[in-house]
């Protein structure tokens, strides 16, 4: 699910602190309204403008554009959707906005007013391009105003100025002699978009790789969480993960990410065929290219979070294919516990339990500190690339006006039943349990899932429920939850040694067979 680095900023408290400061002036009527005018100029885009503009509002310095709020300590954000803007055009920013943690008031159930606390900030407005980046404000392409600082409320009564006129820079992977970029085309995802999409990973090579041009090389590929992409190959060279336990691997981060969030390498009816893309068409141009071993023991999975779901998805939905998976803290493996929540159940609600208490998504120990509503309304004013809208995207269908359906009400957090079934299709568990017949002996000492008992993110339930299951079926799968690790200190050094020496192992003993 969410990315490493998303699990420090949760351990500083700074949600709760954002909420305490911000929620109850969000709804005091006597606050002054505060008003923006905003333009963009030709420098961004010539043509008219329709989406969706953001105004962000920091209380401290901005050294540059956020790729997304800050879950567990959000600054205060608004949005609004524009048809036809054009450049230079004055657009008055406010009356049709929505915002979070501070919703907008409305006083006559039309127009809002956006009423900020008083104080010091540094705001930036944002037009999301949605040219086909992760998030609708960090995206590469999108326009944005540079940070202005301002005192709410000003002086005179005038509205905030802010002039969009800076484009947000694709990143630069600047190659090494060992640390490589792939970028392709992908025929089938270009097929599906109807406009080319590509597919990226970033490739360490092993340090014999330069020296024995006629050797070939295991695959380790590992799939990074909510967030993450292969840019996260120079840090596998750093840590030297192509050394696997005393064997030479090429180590491949494949980059999950697309304009919905994480599409995980499931093809679904709104992202297209990632999955079969990445086999027929990603991975047999890399082992070409790298001299890597083609056969099914030398291609090893791996992955963190909804990069621990991927890993796990891919080698139970192409078992002939790859050679084992070592799968963390994965995402929900059964929606019979999906952070909590059984989406079959009739008449569930995401957001409040039997008891009609709120639920929580995210904790620290045992203590909650997130929760759905106020993450499914931060998503809400996002409007696309959110953690939960990118679950939405792979499991759901897509429904008339072209967006994946929605599980549930975004107002009363009710499940949609006739949306619940069709995500059947990527339950995990409930897979294996149907297909074991064929599925079972194909994916003999293939399956490892590695958790921890308090997932930060509820996640241990899902994998507890898949253990049962496997032990049910008489599988040899290794699922494991550890006492006491949460989703940040599962994979500490001893995991990873671990994991490596499994691996080694597990491609010695299969290799020598071409298995």
């Amino acid at each position: 699910m969410f990315a490493l680095r998303s699990i420090r900023i949760l351990h500083r408290w700074l949600f709760l602190l954002a909420v305490i400061a911000l929620a109850p002036q969000a709804t005091q009527a006597q606050e002054k309204a505060t008003r923006f005018q905003l333009t963009f100029g030709r420098e961004v885009t010539a043509k008219p403008f329709t989406g969706r503009v953001f105004v962000i509002a920091s209380r401290k310095p901005v050294k540059e554009l956020p790729p997304r709020p800050n879950w567990f300590g959000p600054e205060p954000f608004f949005a609004q959707d524009v048809k036809n803007w054009m450049p230079g055009e004055s657009l008055s920013f406010g009356a049709s906005a929505i915002g979070f943690p501070i919703v907008p008031v409305s006083s006559d159930g039309k127009e809002t007013t956006i009423q900020l606390p008083a104080g010091k900030y540094f705001i930036q407005a944002v037009m999301d391009m949605d040219l086909g980046g992760p998030s609708s404000i960090g995206s590469p392409g999108n326009g944005f105003s540079k940070p202005l600082a301002v005192t709410v409320p000003p002086a005179r009564d005038e509205p905030i100025a802010l002039h969009i006129d800076q484009l947000y820079p694709d990143r630069v992977f600047k190659e090494k002699e060992r640390v490589k970029l792939v970028s392709i085309e992908s025929k089938l995802l270009s097929n599906f978009h109807g406009k080319p999409i590509r597919l990226r990973a970033g490739v360490v090579l092993p340090k014999s790789f330069a020296a024995d041009p006629d050797r070939k090389y295991p695959v380790v590929y590992e799939i990074p969480g909510f967030g993450g992409d292969h840019f996260a190959s120079f840090g596998a060279e750093t840590r030297g993960n192509t050394d696997v336990a005393g064997v030479e691997m090429i180590y491949v981060i494949l980059d999950p990410a697309c304009r919905t969030g994480h599409h995980v390498f499931a093809d679904s009816a709104n992202n297209g065929p990632y999955g079969q893309a990445l086999i027929e068409e990603l991975i047999p141009h890399l082992e070409a290219k790298y001299r890597a071993l083609a056969q099914p023991a030398a291609r090893i999975l791996t992955g963190h979070s909804s990069g621990g779901w991927s890993s796990l998805w891919l080698q139970t939905t192409y078992p002939d294919f790859f050679g084992g998976t070592w799968s963390t803290a994965p995402d929900p493996v059964d929606f019979r516990d999906f952070q909590k929540v059984n989406v079959y159940q009739p008449g569930n609600n995401i957001f409040f339990d039997d008891k009609n208490e709120r639920r929580p998504i995210a904790r620290r120990g045992e203590m909650p500190v997130l929760w759905y509503k106020p993450f499914s309304d931060m998503e809400d004013v996002m409007g696309r690339g959110g953690q939960l809208q990118s679950f939405e995207a792979v499991f759901s269908p897509r429904g008339p006006d072209g967006q994946p359906r929605k599980l549930w009400d975004r107002r009363t957090g009710k499940i949609d039943p006739e949306v619940a079934r069709t995500w059947e299709k990527y339950d995990i568990r409930l897979n294996l349990e149907r297909n074991w017949k064929t599925l079972g002996p194909k994916l003999s000492g293939k399956i490892h899932v590695y958790m921890g008992s308090l997932d930060t993110f509820y996640l241990e339930g899902a994998t507890v429920l898949l253990q049962k299951s496997q032990k049910e079926l008489s599988s040899d799968a290794v699922i494991e939850i550890f006492a006491g690790k949460d989703h940040g200190t599962l994979m500490d050094a001893r995991m990873r040694t671990r994991i490596a020496q499994e691996m080694a192992a597990s491609f010695r003993k299969t290799a020598a067979g071409g298995q």
